[in-house]
């Protein structure tokens, strides 16, 4: 489901066996370390920061908007930790996230019927024949940026650009005028303190701070890209995707014997699998079970993430009966909550927006939720940018569908912009082991 039709089959042919013959986006020893991590989440003793675009673009492939995506995960990890006194996993959604599943696979515009937009791996977003042509050369090109974009951050993180001895250098330029610069601020500074106090003590430099993991992920969702890039690996049992270290299956293309799943099924990767309201509570046990069983049929911690995005009206009538499914199948699974996808709406002018109260709303309600089924919330994934954007309303400034046209860049969904995303954090931190 949700494949381009590319007209020409030879070309996908031949583009995909290009594609194949191309180097590793990530090794599987950096997968792994990730799937380690995850089962420590999935047993509270790590937390899960994900975030990202929403689709990434070609042209978003520059060095300050990959900084700015950087630093907001950093500035929104270290408050992370600070709140829930955990080390936290932070994952990017970023070095790949350029497909996108639509709800139609055409689009009609005065009497004109041409493909969706499926995001710039596929086609361009211009609503002209020729940009709406599924390319599948366009698979190369996103090879290319995700290269370039995850080689450039670990060129950042292994240079020093994480290190925790110096997070003045995550600033954004927001400080001067968030109504929660002051909170961060004082932050920084216990960090500080507690780093210098720690080598005083010991007398050694705390070197493992200089630098922190960082990892990728992606929506799985065209088969052609993830299957050129899942290879076997020397001295390792099975298949490993190459082209991120955590790959998910979106909602859409979720159905236990499809054939995004099937896929899924055959890596060794961790993976997650997004779960919403197009299942009701009374089915959840007839969906969930054979999908755990086919995904997840060995138990082995950090391997599946279920990612749950009912949505702040729903979350109380639907994650509970998640909770109990899972729990009936005797398997370990990590929970994460996406608190933007069940919280979309459109304006009166046709833009699609969020609420902040809604997708705080949704936050609160799993945690306690998880807490009351004896369960427990081990991670976040929302949609979020470095940038000065105005796409979702709310938050501290206090954003009105009135102010969204000023910078509203997205192409597909919304997004919180930096202050709204560190806002965020600010508020969860300590709710989630308080």
């Amino acid at each position: 489901m949700h494949q381009p039709g590319y007209p020409d089959a030879a070309s996908l042919k031949e583009a995909a066996g290009e594609l194949a013959s191309f180097p590793p986006l990530v090794t599987s020893w950096e997968i792994e370390r990730l799937k380690e991590r995850l089962g420590e989440a999935a047993e509270g003793r790590r937390f899960l920061l994900q975030g990202g675009d929403c689709a990434e673009q070609f042209n978003g492939c520059t060095s300050d908007e990959i900084t700015a995506k950087l630093k907001i995960l950093l500035q929104m990890s270290l408050v992370l930790v600070q709140g829930t006194r955990l080390p936290v996993i932070r994952v990017g959604r970023l070095g790949g996230q350029y497909a996108k599943p639509r709800s139609s696979p055409t689009e009609t515009r005065d009497g004109v019927e041409l493909p969706s937009y499926f995001g710039d791996i596929v086609n361009r977003p211009e609503f002209e024949e020729h940009s709406r042509k599924p390319d599948p050369w366009r698979m190369l090109r996103g090879y290319e940026r995700s290269a370039l974009t995850i080689n450039f951050i670990r060129a950042l993180v292994g240079g020093g650009f994480a290190d925790l001895h110096h997070p003045e250098y995550w600033d954004l330029g927001w400080v001067e005028h968030s109504p929660h610069a002051s909170e961060y601020q004082e932050m920084v500074g216990q960090l500080g303190d507690a780093v210098q106090f720690m080598e005083t003590l010991t007398g050694i430099s705390v070197g493992d701070l200089s630098r922190v993991d960082f990892f990728t992920s992606h929506e799985a969702l065209l088969l052609e890209y993830e299957a050129a890039l899942t290879r076997m690996v020397p001295r390792r049992h099975g298949w490993y995707n190459l082209s991120t270290h955590f790959p998910w299956i979106g909602m859409r293309t979720a159905a236990a014997d499809g054939a995004h799943v099937e896929f899924m099924r055959g890596i060794r990767n961790p993976i997650g699998v997004k779960i919403g309201p197009s299942v009701e509570p009374h089915e959840i046990s007839g969906f969930i079970n054979p999908l755990i069983d086919a995904l997840h049929p060995d138990d082995e911690p950090g391997r599946l993430t279920l990612i749950h995005r009912y949505g702040a009206s729903k979350v109380a009538d639907y994650l509970p009966a998640l909770i109990e499914a899972v729990k009936s199948t005797g398997r370990r699974v990590l929970f994460v909550c996406d608190p933007m996808h069940g919280n979309t709406r459109s304006t009166d002018k046709g833009l699609k927006t969020r609420r902040f109260d809604d997708i705080l709303m949704e936050l609160e309600q799993s945690i306690e939720i998880h807490r009351n089924f004896d369960s427990r919330l081990g991670g976040v994934h929302f949609e979020l940018t470095g940038d000065n954007v105005t796409e979702c309303t709310g938050g501290a400034r206090g954003l009105t569908d009135d102010d969204l046209g000023d910078g509203y860049r997205s192409l597909v969904d919304p997004r919180l912009n930096y202050e709204q995303a560190l806002e965020m954090a600010m508020l969860i931190a300590r709710r989630i082991t308080g």
